[in-house]
């Protein structure tokens, strides 16, 4: 046992489940669902402040906690058995490993067949600025940028919070992720109502998203284009000039992993924004259609190694403990 919550083979078994079936349409996902309901929480509690930010999310977050819990705990007193199957589909819905690589796949692909519209489609689904005037070097550094970002708030996060505790930690993050993204925003309408999305999610990538970057090191020890030393200097020298306190981790370890030049100049909604470059080395690539295959490789192994380092720490506390 990891905890008393779930076994240690459980939220490897989600992950390896991931990887086979990801998340087809057909069947319902409470991401889905869980933001929906968001959004009728917001229709019902908007007002332009703190407070009623913190109740919304409150609003959302518990519930969908309870809702986890409550599932694996009545899959309980059925058998053992259901409870760790139960907590291994609810954490497989948490993560998306498999979808974020078919998404960069999808631009790598029409990318490769010089269809540079289908690209610029395929990689708007992943991305939030605008891809109606990018090239081909701006398309692909917006979709190995999107695999390094969502490494962590896609894949070893929720896969940090299932280790750590089991269904309610995945339902939990996976809530917390969805109401930074519909609230997060620092624009009139959500400065104050979304500070608590913003600072939730914050503090939830906070520690993934380190130990996400020493994952990232692992797998380019694994990978061929991978370069192990230049992914931890780049993470320690780059990786804080990101606006956000987590994103610039992943990225600036993809950047030195795979060689690359991140970073720079984007259009959101019509505004361009400039953020800092961040570069493997002074010699590093520009992102050409090559280098999304091969920060989608970089990307599963690094889901591999990381839930190998999140189960071990683990399974060391509770040793220690």
């Amino acid at each position: 046992m990891i905890f008393p919550l779930c076994s240690w083979w459980v939220p490897l078994a989600a992950v390896l489940l991931d990887f086979c079936i990801g998340d087809p349409r057909w069947l319902p996902h409470p991401v889905r669902f869980w933001g929906r309901w968001a959004y009728i929480v917001e229709k019902i509690c908007y007002k332009a402040g703190y407070f009623s930010g913190i109740f919304a999310w409150c609003a959302v977050v518990l519930p969908a906690t309870a809702a986890a819990g409550v599932c694996w705990w009545l899959a309980g007193l059925w058998h053992p058995y259901a409870a760790d199957l139960v907590a291994v589909l609810i954490i497989t819905h948490c993560i998306a490993a498999r979808d974020l690589a078919a998404h960069a796949a999808r631009v790598s692909t029409a990318l490769a067949q010089k269809s540079l519209a289908d690209a610029r489609y395929a990689v708007s689904m992943v991305v939030g600025r605008d891809t109606d005037q990018l090239d081909e070097e701006g398309v692909s550094r917006a979709a190995v940028e999107a695999v390094a970002e969502s490494s962590v708030d896609g894949v070893t996060a929720p896969l940090f919070w299932a280790v750590l505790a089991g269904p309610f930690g995945a339902a939990a993050y996976r809530a917390i992720n969805t109401l930074d993204s519909m609230w997060g925003h620092q624009d009139e309408r959500y400065t104050a109502f979304g500070w608590a999305a913003a600072r939730a999610d914050d503090l939830a990538n906070y520690i993934p998203a380190r130990l996400t970057a020493f994952a990232i090191a692992c797998a380019a020890l694994l990978v061929p284009a991978g370069r192990p030393v230049q992914a931890v200097r780049c993470w320690w020298t780059e990786g804080h000039k990101h606006r956000s306190p987590n994103s610039g981790i992943p990225e600036a370890s993809f950047a030195g992993a795979l060689n690359l030049v991140l970073g720079g100049t984007n259009v959101y909604d019509g505004e361009i924004i400039t953020r800092t470059i961040i570069t493997g080395n002074i010699n590093a690539d520009p992102c050409s259609p090559k280098h999304i295959q091969q920060a989608i490789q970089l990307m599963i192994v690094t889901t591999l190694c990381a839930s190998a380092l999140f189960i071990g720490l683990s399974e060391l506390v509770y040793l220690l403990l």
